[in-house]
């Protein structure tokens, strides 16, 4: 499991991710700001199973969020090797409107918060930024950003995160 408390990076790394993604059938590269292919949604898998599957470079499954959890009111579930990597559930008792936490299986916690149905938010552990997603420096429509600021962290986790909470918020206003 990812070890956070450490030291930050300067070469923070950028994926680029787009906004619909649960909709889109097709195999869809999320790429690095270099136009690199990152990670690789899996169409297939989101056609038949209605699972979103992202994979490696190499088509090994990193990260799964299955369907039959989507349908679920207050929580998400991640899964790495069908086992659970991390739970999202919206933090009540909170000021700001979208605010999540994001309980790993380790135990350890992370904060989601900010404006996710406008596409500004970030992700924390104890206080500290590890990713912030964000539209400011992308030029493309119906694309966000994440930049993945602790060298430690693991992006494929960070994109799930963000594709979950932006899910959940936007649920919660279908239902508002």
């Amino acid at each position: 499991m990812q070890q956070y408390p450490g030291h930050h990076s300067p070469h923070s790394r950028k994926y680029l991710v787009r906004d619909r993604i649960f909709g889109i059938g097709d195999d869809y590269w999320i790429e690095d700001d270099h136009g690199r292919h990152a990670f690789l949604v899996d169409g297939k898998a989101l056609r038949l199973r209605e699972t979103f599957e992202l994979k490696d470079t190499d088509g090994r499954v990193l990260i799964t969020i299955r369907k039959k959890v989507l349908s679920l009111r207050d929580a998400m579930t991640i899964e790495r090797d069908d086992r659970t990597l991390a739970v999202i559930k919206r933090k009540r008792l909170s000021l700001l409107r979208h605010h999540y936490r994001v309980e790993l299986a380790d135990g350890t916690e992370l904060d989601v918060s900010g404006k996710i149905l406008d596409r500004e938010f970030a992700v924390e552990y104890e206080g500290e930024l590890l990713a912030e997603i964000s539209r400011r420096w992308l030029t493309l429509r119906d694309t966000y950003g994440i930049n993945v600021v602790r060298e430690d962290a693991d992006p494929a986790l960070l994109i799930a995160i963000a594709v979950c909470v932006i899910r959940m918020a936007e649920r919660e206003r279908g239902e508002n």
